[in-house]
């Protein structure tokens, strides 16, 4: 598609060059403006004899500089374009115009269309017949038609959230065509290769004069082709189509409102064109993800759905027979327990008393409960168990001696049982152990390969009924059911007539086992009504369909039906897009990707006939005409400086600028050797003091500081507490304090700060006597120190039954000056400073908050004297351990639970938190605020 690397788009106007040298002569016989003399008569008079003259004519130079000013000019607007694009189309038959509208072009469709459109112009310019086939459409219509229909196909077409379909859309080229031989076939492609033979060579064999594929270069598609939910996390699998280079990838799982919930990243080694990543989220976050999308990529392949077939269940695990771990293989959950536990998160029972260990593990809200060989179940049970099932719970049980045992009108049984059990094999038996026979279709096993090493030695036996079969899953050789089933209300019964162990069958320790427990589990309700009973093939409604730019929307458009038929993967069809279909209560996703597919580049090798490559429209060609004029207008203020400095308009502004000029140097070099002589070694003293920068940091921002104990856990509980308190103080009020701050009270400026955390150790070393000065020093001064001794203090000076902690806290305490303390009264300024509260809880909520006493203040007295330190008390004592209720990991979480566990008392925390430092940062303003009105009556008065 590349010609010329150089065209002008209006070359007439090139006949302008010829008027150069006239406009050389008109510049050389215009002289420039005459200079303005002042008129100082003597001035004059001593010019009048001096030689030099002002010139007729423009200097040469000058000249130049304008002839090129002025060809600048023309040349741009004759709109000169690099690389220009040539028509060469071949005339010895039709343009056939191939356009790739699949998931992979919805990004750059616009310049598709652009370049589609260029090359039906230019057939339109040689009166050549166009047949245009779109790739990914459902009707694959190439017939050759005129240029301008061609034209209101191409904006009528839109990139299809499906794969590319080659073989199909050449073969209605060659019907289109009926053998006639194409002029130019232009391939606008998205670089990849569809399924069948590659569609290059398909092309090629019908030997047009002319072969072009354009665009391979645009696009770097992108993929999700899995997703998985294991047991730590969701598994994502991505494919690329460049694979030269190492590329990272986020990938974000979202919720059904749109909200990011949780985040990954796809790493592709240099030639990898597979990458594999985890979303790690709680089990019940993740039951909530509802599509995954690759950041940065807005189209079908870049997006993936999730479904209730998604959702990871909890399984609860009941067993009538608790075995001797140490013979772990004789235990009815051992076998169980290994098959789900990749696919599913198991609770079980802390209670061997079945009464209370159903509704024990009920609580827990499991989508399936397991019971292996429990027979007769306490009376109190039967209600509960029977109503969760009815809600849409799936009850999974497996038989053994217990079950065999039990009565028949057990209401929690598929089928109606015979008492007893049936032994195949042995001495006392007729009948061989039996294999299994073919699944039914209407059973979840179906397309399961049918198992020939498993052998059943015993069984229970179902009683004959009309609908036995179409309750039964599984059966033996002798047509006696090995799984039945039952719908109860919303949820399911599934009984496996063999035992959970091996001792009545091997079934236990085969693969099969686990494969029909993950498609009955998987069958169960998840984080919402599952899709279907998956029993039958089933025909679900489209519901919301993805568009190409990776949107779900509920525009169903043509879409039909999507048939589910049993051990069939259904694909994205144009009939199936991809999407959710089934309703608002259940739906089933229908993703763009096969299950693991890769994405291959297109084969371009080997082909018959030679074929050129070119970039898509917007690419390789760009104008010259911005640069030019841009040039031409600087050569103009170029040109419009030189003639004021000819004409003297800045004579007088250089006599004026030279004297300041030649201050400023003088200054310069003055301020020079200053600095020279203050360097080190050279003679003047330095007057900045180490440390002044780090000074100035801290007097710039208010910054919250903890005493470092030098115990690494309690003084990172320190440091995460106070930056989770800062991050509150930030949101919710106008302070914006710094990152926190570890002091050493040895050695450490303490004045910086107005109050100081001490959570008290009583491992700590003790601090000497030099650093408990400073801290009373510091408390004099107008600071305050929040010792805290974490373990629920509840008086001060309470011997005998002190904790370690509280020890230690009375002997810092012994070596300072405090003043005598009292709880946080309740008409205090603490307690409304900010919030109102009435404690100040922090992981505990048992101990008080204590500070300086109010001695001086009568109950009722409207006067309250004066304090030293704006009347904040300068030491606060607690164990409710604020820090721990503070502390924040990285991404914003809790790092210590509160006692007990409640969000609102750690919400309090935050609060008291705040309350504290407005306290300190007010001190008694207030006070003073709640005195108001008792004021303003006496001035009044």
């Amino acid at each position: 598609m590349s010609g010329l690397p150089f065209l002008f788009t209006n070359p007439a106007l090139l006949a302008a060059l010829v008027a150069l040298p006239a406009i050389w002569w008109l510049l050389r016989m215009t002289p420039p403006r005459p200079q303005a003399e002042v008129f100082p008569p003597l001035r004059i008079l001593a010019r009048v004899l001096k030689r030099e003259e002002t010139p007729s004519k423009s200097p040469w130079w000058l000249t130049l500089l304008r002839m090129l000013m002025a060809a600048l000019v023309i040349l741009a607007i004759a709109d000169p374009v690099m690389n220009p694009r040539v028509n060469t189309l071949s005339t010895g038959g039709p343009l056939v115009l191939v356009v790739d509208n699949g998931w992979a072009s919805a990004e750059d469709w616009e310049r598709r269309v652009e370049t589609s459109g260029s090359l039906i112009d230019d057939a339109a310019s040689r009166d050549l017949p166009v047949s245009i086939a779109f790739t990914a459409d459902r009707d694959h219509n190439a017939a050759p038609e005129s240029a301008e229909e061609a034209r209101r196909r191409l904006a009528a077409a839109r990139p299809q959230p499906l794969p590319t379909d080659h073989p199909a859309t050449i073969a209605a080229i060659r019907t289109a065509l009926a053998g006639t031989r194409p002029g130019t076939i232009a391939f606008v492609s998205d670089g990849m290769e569809g399924a069948g033979t590659p569609v290059m060579a398909e092309l090629a064999s019908l030997q047009p004069a002319d072969l072009r594929v354009i665009g391979t270069e645009a696009g770097r598609p992108v993929a999700l082709s899995a997703a998985a939910n294991e047991a730590n996390g969701l598994a994502v699998t991505a494919t690329r189509l460049a694979t030269a280079e190492a590329e990272s990838l986020g990938v974000t799982a979202y919720d059904t409102r749109g909200r990011a919930i949780g985040e990954g990243r796809l790493d592709f080694a240099p030639g990898e064109g597979v990458a594999r990543s985890t979303v790690t989220a709680p089990f019940e976050l993740r039951n909530d993800f509802a599509r995954l999308g690759i950041n940065g990529n807005a189209n079908a392949g870049a997006t993936y759905l999730l479904d209730d077939g998604f959702r990871r269940r909890r399984v609860a695990l009941l067993s009538g027979e608790a075995r001797d771990m140490a013979q772990p293989l004789l235990s009815p959950l051992y076998y169980i327990n290994r098959a789900l536990a990749p696919f599913a998160d198991l609770v079980a029972p802390e209670e061997p008393d079945l009464a209370k260990a159903v509704p024990a593990l009920l609580e827990q809200k499991p989508s399936v409960l397991i019971m292996a060989d429990i027979g007769r179940l306490p009376e109190e049970v039967y209600g509960p168990l029977e109503s969760w099932i009815d809600n849409g719970g799936t009850l999974i049980r497996f038989a053994g001696p217990r079950l065999a045992a039990a009565p028949a009108e057990d209401p929690l049984v598929p089928v109606i049982l015979r008492q007893g059990e049936r032994a195949l094999g042995g001495a006392l038996s007729w009948a061989e152990p039996q294999p299994l026979a073919d699944y039914p279709a209407n059973s979840p096993f179906a397309g399961m390969p049918k198992p020939t090493d498993i052998l059943v030695k015993r069984q229970v036996l179902a009683q004959p009924t009309a609908d036995l079969a179409d309750r039964t899953w599984a059966s033996l050789a002798d047509g006696t059911p090995l799984v039945t089933t039952r719908v109860q209300g919303q949820g399911r019964i599934v009984l496996f007539h063999v035992s959970a162990e091996a001792t009545w069958s091997n079934l236990p320790i085969s693969g099969s086992f686990v494969e029909m427990l993950r498609r009955t589990v998987q069958l169960a309700r998840g984080g919402r009504v599952a899709a279907g009973n998956g029993e039958a093939a089933r025909t679900l409604p489209p519901y919301r369909l993805l568009n190409a730019d990776g949107v779900l929307t509920g525009e169903t458009g043509g879409a039909r039906p999507l048939e589910i038929a049993a051990g069939a993967t259904p694909k994205a069809t144009p009939d199936n897009p991809p999407g959710l279909y089934g309703s608002e209560d259940g739906f089933t996703a229908l993703n763009l990707m096969e299950r693991d597919a890769v994405l291959k580049p297109l084969t371009l090798t080997g082909l018959p006939i030679p074929y050129a490559t070119a970039p898509l429209a917007g690419a390789e060609t760009w104008s010259l005409k911005p640069w030019l004029l841009t040039a031409a207008m600087l050569l103009l203020i170029l040109d419009g400086i030189i003639v004021l400095v000819m004409g003297g308009a800045f004579a007088r502004l250089r006599a004026v600028t030279r004297p300041a000029a030649r201050a400023a140097t003088i200054l310069a070099v003055a301020m020079l050797g200053a600095g020279l002589l203050a360097a080190p070694g050279i003679g003047l003293a330095d007057d900045t003091k180490p440390g002044d920068d780090e000074i100035l940091k801290r007097l710039d921002t208010t910054h919250l500081a903890y005493v470092v104990t030098g115990e690494a856990e309690v003084d990172r509980i320190s440091e995460r507490g106070l930056e989770g308190l800062t991050q509150f103080l930030t949101y919710r009020t106008t302070l914006e304090p710094g990152t926190p701050m570890g002091v050493d009270i040895s050695k450490d400026e303490l004045s910086f700060y107005p109050i100081i955390y001490w959570p008290v150790s009583a491992s700590a070393p003790m601090p000497s006597a030099q650093a408990v000065s400073r801290i009373d020093a510091y408390m004099r001064a107008g600071g305050t120190v929040l010792f805290d001794t974490r373990d629920q203090i509840s008086a001060l000076g309470n011997s005998g039954g002190d904790s370690p902690n509280t020890e230690r806290l009375q002997q810092i305490l012994g070596n300072l000056d405090i003043p005598p303390l009292e709880p946080v009264p309740t008409d205090h300024v603490l307690t409304k400073s900010f919030y109102l509260l009435t404690s100040f809880p922090g992981r505990y909520s048992g101990s008080p908050l204590w500070i300086e006493s109010q001695l001086d203040k009568q109950d009722g007295a409207a006067d309250r004297p004066a304090r030293s330190a704006d009347g904040v008390s300068p030491i606060m004592i607690t164990g409710n351990d604020l820090a721990g209720a503070w502390a924040i990991d990285e991404a914003g979480n809790p790092l210590l639970p509160t006692v007990p566990a409640d969000e609102n008392q750690r919400e309090y925390a935050y609060r008291a938190g705040v309350n504290i430092m407005m306290y300190m940062l007010t001190g008694n303003y207030k006070a003073d605020q709640v005195h108001i009105p008792a004021l303003l009556e006496r001035l009044g008065q």
